[in-house]
């Protein structure tokens, strides 16, 4: 065997013993699965965001490394993110029933559709901080329920 073909035997070996090392530091992925419960009317869509950025939540349009999905919300009864690297996330929802893609408000300021939070978390003067609602995943499918509210 002469030096070029030994080199690259070696070098190809060495790339194969170091696969389980790489393979290991790539983070896994899979799906968040969010049971919607308490919706009330099959109008227009259901919107989702996932995001770890707690500058923008709730609008996750303004993080482009959000996960987003939009179901039928003719019967929709849930929802999944795919693909999902580990991290903290927080999850918003809004049952934008006249599938204009923004939450409508009365008076400037009281939502006149559905929404929802991971951890279902409190609304009180506005929405929930990212840290009421956060909840940390480590890359193995998870299911969790969000349950609509809605204030009209």
């Amino acid at each position: 065997m002469n030096f070029t073909a030994s080199t690259k035997l070696y070098g190809a070996l060495g790339l194969l013993a170091a696969a389980p090392l790489l393979s290991a530091a790539a983070p896994a992925t899979g799906e968040v699965v969010i049971d919607i419960s308490n919706l009330r009317s099959a109008k227009g869509v259901v919107l989702a965001c996932m995001t770890t950025n707690s500058k923008v939540f709730p609008k996750c349009r303004k993080d482009p490394a959000s996960y987003r999905v939009s179901v039928p919300a003719n019967g929709a009864k849930k929802l999944v993110f795919k693909g999902v690297k580990p991290g903290r996330y927080a999850i918003a929802l809004l049952h934008d029933e006249n599938k204009n893609g923004k939450a409508d408000r009365a008076l400037s300021m009281i939502p006149k559709e559905g929404f929802g939070f991971s951890r279902d978390a409190k609304v009180r003067m506005g929405p929930p901080s990212f840290k009421s609602a956060a909840f940390d995943y480590a890359g193995k499918n998870t299911r969790m329920t969000i349950k609509m509210r809605y204030m009209l």
